[in-house]
């Protein structure tokens, strides 16, 4: 069994935009929890996230998440024969590097390591005081493993009939942020949810960009992803949506708790956002749209960072 296979399986570039919700989230949450404390750290929700064992726990969680998601996709997409003549990243199980037995058994192990850590993150942020709250995140740890899952795999994959940018905004988005929130405050502030869809915005552009890419290729395979439905020119006007969607909703967080114009700074984010904006509406040649994945991706990761760090520290 080639390890360096199930490395590249697990597709190590998605893991920062994986993650940014929970950054967002957890710095936000842990802020308001020193707020309301006598902690030294009370005016500074980021330095003391980085030693929390929640974060770090959450931070793991989302990884097996997605991972097995990763894992799941390559699984799916493989068997089917949808990632033959793909662009971009080579698939593991489509070309014979890992058996499809293999990767079975691969989802298996990081779902169970992945459980684990979730149990151990619900234990820790609830204790056995709140049993309402653990059986709540519990039940939403198994439906996000389920979602990673049926994604691409099985006759109902979800990924094949255009739904998989609801599933992408709900959990990569307001899961993720809002979730992560609660880990800290045990209760829900209501504009917590505009940095929740942006990030889940700025995820769904990167799923989106993805699609574009493969369109033709989708469309061959009866792969009905939403750009496929939407069509090559339609799903450029949805592209744009995503990204100034995320930029509006942001920018009324920041107006509804305005204290200082630092709080602006993740505007620098934006910068090869807009950028990737005019790159798209120019592109023609779907396969080029490739290198953009990477930029969209990192550029969310780097707006979680600013934005977060903006809301605390000045």
């Amino acid at each position: 069994m080639d390890v360096k296979s199930f490395i590249k399986a697990a597709r190590l570039r998605t893991l920062p935009l994986s993650v940014s919700g929970i950054i967002v989230g957890s710095i936000l949450g842990n802020h308001f929890s020193l707020m309301h404390s006598d902690s030294f750290w009370g005016c500074f929700g980021y330095p003391s996230v980085l030693t929390s064992e929640i974060f770090w726990l959450a931070i793991l969680t989302t990884i097996g998440f997605q991972v097995l998601s990763n894992f799941a996709n390559d699984y799916g997409d493989g068997i089917k024969g949808s990632d033959k003549n793909r662009t971009g990243e080579a698939r593991m199980v489509s070309s014979g590097a890992i058996t499809p037995k293999q990767m079975k058994m691969a989802m298996i192990i990081t779902t169970i390591i992945t459980l684990i850590i979730a149990l151990l993150l619900i234990y820790v942020a609830f204790g056995i005081e709140n049993f309402g709250y653990s059986i709540l995140f519990f039940v939403l740890g198994i439906a996000s493993i389920a979602a990673a899952i049926k994604y691409t795999v099985g006759n109902s994959a979800y990924g094949y009939s255009g739904f998989g940018d609801v599933f992408v905004f709900l959990f990569f988005g307001l899961l993720s942020v809002v979730g992560s929130y609660f880990l800290y405050t045990k209760q829900i502030d209501f504009k917590i949810f505009l940095p929740a869809i942006s990030i889940g915005l700025l995820s769904t552009a990167v799923l989106n960009l993805n699609n574009l890419r493969d369109r033709e290729e989708d469309e061959k395979n009866n792969k009905n992803t939403l750009v496929v439905k939407l069509g090559f020119q339609k799903a450029k006007k949805y592209h744009y949506f995503l990204i100034f969607g995320a930029l509006i909703t942001t920018l009324i967080y920041v107006f509804l708790n305005f204290k200082s114009i630092y709080q602006l700074v993740f505007l620098i984010a934006f910068v090869p956002l807009i950028k990737n904006v005019k790159t798209v509406a120019e592109n023609k040649i779907p396969a080029a749209l490739d290198s953009e994945l990477k930029k969209v991706a990192l550029s969310t990761f780097l707006f979680a960072i600013l934005f977060a760090v903006g809301q605390t520290v000045f």
